[in-house]
């Protein structure tokens, strides 16, 4: 057991003070920090709870799309009736992930934060450069069934494991956050992650002692809402591919059409330049397979993980079948 101090906070303000102490850490559900605590793999000197403060409301915002409070659980989400009807991919994610009780304690903002479950990330006793910049990454050439196939570098080949950020990549969202200075800020999820190139510990692009406070989802866009999921069980498990899909269809040739991977790279992963290619198809083998060059150009497996190459053009196979046949 390392030592630390901790504090709980009412404010906004206060949570950003406080965490402007070397070594300091936000804590909220805890589902994933603290097991990073017990793994030795986080040693934070500080730790700042932020589940009192009142960020946990959903609300309409002016132009008719949704805020949602970086403390609003992931099972209240979920269940939420504006979610469940206007963007049914969110709640879908949401109820895909972990398991109940994980739900009930996670938060918005923390499932966006949380970070990768590479073995080796996790084994103290083995390089990784997201946990110990300079020392190697064991993956590349070790068990890397659930690494990335797209996004990677020589130093890092981990995958992200949120589903709700996949989903969020989909819709469009945009994140507040607050920085040290007091002055919020506004980050499309688009922006909020980074491909790990020379420095894999680098994740996001917030500043350090950032806190998040919302996310706004913009007005919902209509169409055919799926969250395909494709893991070792049917629950309690990290996808191996997964796809947030968001397809309009009419006289059988698509409108609009949005598509997020998950499991495939550090980061949930979009190729808008497919989608385009999409538009005006019928969503065919043709047009699967000409969407699926371009948003897997350059995919490469590391030997456990060859199958995802063509399991992740399968599963964007099966999201347009379904959209437009059904």
């Amino acid at each position: 057991m390392r030592p630390f101090t901790f504090v709980r906070v009412d404010t906004v303000e206060q949570a950003t003070e406080a965490a402007s102490r070397p070594g300091a850490r936000f804590i909220a559900g805890g589902t994933n920090l603290l097991d990073l605590m017990k793994a030795d793999v986080e040693r934070p000197a500080h730790l700042v709870d932020v589940s009192r403060l009142e960020l946990d409301r959903i609300e309409p915002t002016d132009d008719g799309g949704v805020r949602i409070g970086a403390m609003v659980r992931n099972s209240t989400l979920a269940a939420d009736s504006r979610i469940r009807r206007d963007y049914p991919v969110l709640s879908r994610a949401l109820l895909a992930g972990a398991s109940a009780q994980l739900r009930n304690a996670a938060t918005t903002g923390g499932n966006l934060l949380q970070r990768t479950r590479c073995y080796y990330f996790y084994d103290v006793t083995k390089p990784c450069n997201k946990r110990t910049p300079g020392s190697g990454c064991a993956a590349i050439g070790g068990f890397n069934r659930m690494h990335s196939i797209l996004g990677g570098s020589e130093h890092c080949i981990a995958s992200h494991p949120s589903d709700l950020a996949v989903a969020m990549r989909a819709l469009d969202a945009v994140v507040e956050h607050v920085g040290a200075s007091g002055a919020t800020a506004r980050t499309p999820v688009a922006d909020l992650y980074r491909l790990p190139s020379t420095t894999p510990d680098v994740e996001t692009a917030l500043p350090p002692g950032s806190l998040i406070t919302g996310v706004v989802l913009p007005p919902p866009i209509g169409g055919e809402h799926a969250y395909r999921k494709i893991r070792d069980r049917a629950s309690y498990a990290f996808a191996l591919v997964s796809v947030a899909s968001i397809i309009r269809v009419h006289d059988r040739r698509i409108e609009a059409v949005r598509l997020a991977f998950g499991g495939v790279a550090p980061m949930p992963w979009r190729v808008e330049a497919a989608e385009q290619r999409l538009i005006g198809t019928d969503g065919g083998p043709d047009a699967a397979a000409m969407a699926a060059d371009t948003i897997f150009k350059g995919a490469r497996g590391y030997g456990h993980n060859d199958f995802k190459l063509a399991l992740a053009r399968r599963a964007l196979d099966a999201v347009l079948a379904r959209a437009t046949t059904s």
